[in-house]
């Protein structure tokens, strides 16, 4: 279950990929523009600011997200963006921090790609940092006893996510035009355990869902240790964050 109060708590640092990935798209008066995984929707609300003419169409998985989006003025649905197929007056799609989730995603931007009229616009940004020291703290506590048996297979994939120049063959096979590159934030976080804070609102989600309430806490108690070693606090609090993302934007031909 996604709780949008936890993932907002760094809604200024979430946000930005998602308006980098916008000033790249060049689509001037588009009739519709989907976001598919929308999540709360504070980020989909300002499509119509950048598109007043646009109808917005926007997708989540998650009921409690949808919700959300829906109290942000976005009409949501909830839906698997694995079942989303574009109307034809489609011109802009674009996922920010979904299609991760999605193991099959590389066949859906090609079916997207191929479903889209000539010259609509397909964006994308997700995170890359799978081999980041978060992930790897999460991936060898939950490899130890006794978390081995209910968290199995949590991160073991290396393959979540692509370069931006292996999206960019995917693509550009695919009859697009494809801008394609990656970037690393670093981010300033505050708290006293902040990268707890902040993947406890994402990568943590698989491993909540795994584990009753005791043992999650005891879980989280056992990660704080590594985590604080791996980010280390600044004497004025402060935590530096780094956090790779891959952004594809294409045009269909």
């Amino acid at each position: 279950m996604w709780n949008p109060e936890v993932y907002l708590e760094f809604a200024d640092h979430r946000g930005r990929p998602f308006f980098d990935l916008l000033a790249r798209i060049g689509a001037a008066a588009p009739r519709r523009v989907v976001d598919l995984g929308c999540g709360p929707g504070n980020l989909t609300a300002t499509l119509h600011r950048r598109w007043p003419s646009a109808v917005v169409e926007a997708w989540d998985n998650s009921p409690e997200m949808v919700a959300a989006a829906r109290e942000h003025g976005v009409e949501a649905n909830v839906g698997d963006v694995r079942d989303w197929s574009p109307r034809p007056d489609t011109d802009v799609v674009l996922s920010n921090a979904t299609l991760h989730w999605v193991p099959e995603h590389r066949e859906l931007l090609t079916r997207w790609a191929g479903a889209l009229a000539p010259g609509s616009w397909l964006a994308m940004q997700v995170p890359g940092n799978f081999d980041a020291p978060s992930h790897d703290a999460v991936r060898r506590l939950a490899g130890q006893e006794p978390w081995a048996a209910p968290l199995q297979d949590i991160f073991a994939a290396d393959d979540v996510v692509d370069t931006p120049a292996a999206y960019a063959e995917l693509l550009t096979g695919a009859g697009c035009t494809v801008d394609a590159w990656e970037t690393t934030y670093i981010h300033e976080l505050t708290g006293e355990h902040p990268v707890l804070d902040w993947i406890t609102g994402t990568a943590l989600r698989p491993v909540r869902s795994r584990l009753t309430d005791e043992q999650w806490d005891r879980f989280r108690d056992e990660l704080i240790p590594r985590l604080d070693e791996a980010y280390p606090a600044r004497p004025d609090g402060r935590t530096f964050f780094p956090f790779r993302r891959v952004f594809v934007v294409a045009r269909t031909g």
